[in-house]
């Protein structure tokens, strides 16, 4: 259900709030959740935020705290990190309006958990830190219990309504522009910026739309300096196949040396011996010859700062693509291993920025489609209207008129709990009732999961049907938060 639905006005400001600024805590683990929450409350004037980093096996080193935060206004000292055991004192101390829970969706039940304990309940707000396509059943189910869902694209709303209405869970919606895709001076301008492909390789369709390279518009910030490189957006969970990533690494050698007066640049989110969001099962690093061309670089700074100097960005399915189009840099989003829910690249069909490893070894770069841009990720500012309806929020809680959403206890009792404290929290939980909880309960969970995963929806939303845009089933890959 969308918030839009609510009955006040939606201004922004603290008019109907009285003259404090709100305090906002984000509570975070990973780097792209801190990049996330950090950025989205950035956007919003007048508020005290402060970011609560939790301790897990997934949360973000010093250094990759350092390159998730540039840029996003999230000082060095609002930012705290504890123990999971210190959270709730933490919280209670503080006293927030609203908590942005910013973590995969165990930390989030886990966390909301903590919310529900607190003397003087904040409005529970949660999100996704990127492009949702398709809207999965488990990013729903572990965030039902919060007050707002934060989405990012008009065809957002419509997969979680969807899904929402197919697995019986009523959380509201509201709008919020993606924080990477705030900046747009540099977007092309109109459909004219582009030509058509050359005729003649096999990875190509003769329809095929191909970006020239638009002018910045208008702008108080000084030009960039002339951008040359081939940036490569590494993910973690796409694609799975080792011999597909080994076919990206061949591709960015090939890129390299096919034109040594441009650098192609491996851009990743971890250092060995970091955690990231999700788990890899094949690193890059592993995959690339042992000599390197000389013009083939391995970067770990910010996606904004491997964009400053970028011709153009390759992706299979990372939200970098959506900061790229912010910018104007064009982009290939690769389609070689095909176009899936499994691939999380459906969200591109139609966006005329699909293309092969033979047009990126050419920088054979494009821009989307203008018709795309609306309903993906680049609506007008004026229907973001997340921050309003969160003030709304802050306005009933006050009032006494908005319920806590609870998260209930576990079916399995303390034990369960254990084991899902546990199952977050990793090497970082030292309790008894945690260690016994994962010896019993991690073979049983294997084996109700592998079950849940033979059982195909009758009615679509399978991860298989390229045709909806939510899924029905558990996702299909092998990403366990314990590390």
């Amino acid at each position: 259900m969308s918030a839009s639905g609510m009955s006040a006005s939606g201004a922004s400001g603290s008019g109907a709030l009285g003259s404090g600024a709100l305090r906002v805590v984000a509570i975070a683990d990973a780097d792209s959740f801190v990049k996330w929450s950090a950025s989205l409350l950035g956007g919003v004037p007048g508020i005290r935020r402060h970011l609560l980093l939790v301790q897990t096996p997934l949360t973000a080193s010093v250094a990759q705290q350092r390159t998730a935060l540039a840029g996003t206004g999230m000082l060095p000292e609002n930012v705290t990190r504890v123990a999971f055991a210190q959270a709730a004192g933490w919280l209670e101390g503080q006293r927030p309006d609203v908590v942005l829970l910013a973590g995969r969706g165990p930390f989030v039940r886990l966390m909301g958990r903590v919310v529900d304990a607190l003397t003087r309940r904040p409005v529970v707000v949660t999100g996704l830190p990127g492009m949702a396509i398709p809207a999965q059943l488990g990013a729903l189910d572990y965030r039902r219990h919060s007050d707002l869902l934060v989405v990012h694209s008009h065809r957002e709303e419509r997969a979680f309504a969807e899904l929402g209405r197919r697995i019986g869970v009523q959380v509201p919606t509201a709008l919020a522009t993606l924080p990477f895709a705030r900046e747009r001076s540099r977007m092309p301008a109109s459909d004219p910026a582009r030509v058509r492909a050359a005729a003649g390789d096999s990875d190509r369709r003769a329809s095929t739309l191909v970006a020239e390279r638009p002018m910045p518009q208008a702008s108080s910030r000084p030009l960039r300096p002339p951008a040359t490189d081939i940036v490569f957006a590494a993910q973690a969970l796409v694609p799975v196949d080792r011999d597909q990533r080994d076919e990206i690494a061949a591709t960015l050698v090939r890129a390299a040396e096919a034109d040594p007066t441009r650098r192609v640049v491996l851009k990743l989110r971890s250092r060995p011996g970091e955690a990231e969001t999700h788990l890899e099962s094949a690193p890059y690093l592993d995959l690339l010859p042992t000599r390197l061309p000389p013009n083939l670089a391995i970067s770990y700074s910010s996606m904004a700062q491997a964009l400053s100097t970028a011709a153009g960005l390759v992706t299979v399915s990372s939200t970098a693509a959506i900061e790229a189009v912010a910018l104007g840099v064009p982009v290939i989003a690769l389609d070689s291993f095909g176009v899936s829910k499994s691939l999380l690249n459906t969200v591109f069909v139609g966006s005329g920025l699909l293309g092969g490893r033979n047009e990126v070894v050419a920088g054979r770069f494009r821009h989307p489609h203008p018709e795309w841009l609306r309903d993906n990720y680049f609506h007008p500012s004026s229907e973001s209207t997340w921050w309003s309806h969160v003030e709304q929020l802050v306005a009933l809680r006050r009032a006494g008129a908005l319920p806590a959403r609870r998260v209930p206890a576990a079916r399995g009792g303390r034990m369960h709990e254990a084991w899902h404290r546990a199952s977050v929290l990793g090497s970082e939980d030292r309790t008894f009732s945690g260690a016994a909880a994962l010896a019993i309960g991690a073979p049983a969970t294997a084996a109700i999961a592998a079950v849940r995963r033979g059982r195909a929806p009758v009615d679509g939303g399978t991860w298989a049907d390229a045709s909806t845009d939510f899924t029905l089933e558990p996702n299909p890959f092998q990403d366990s938060i314990r590390r």
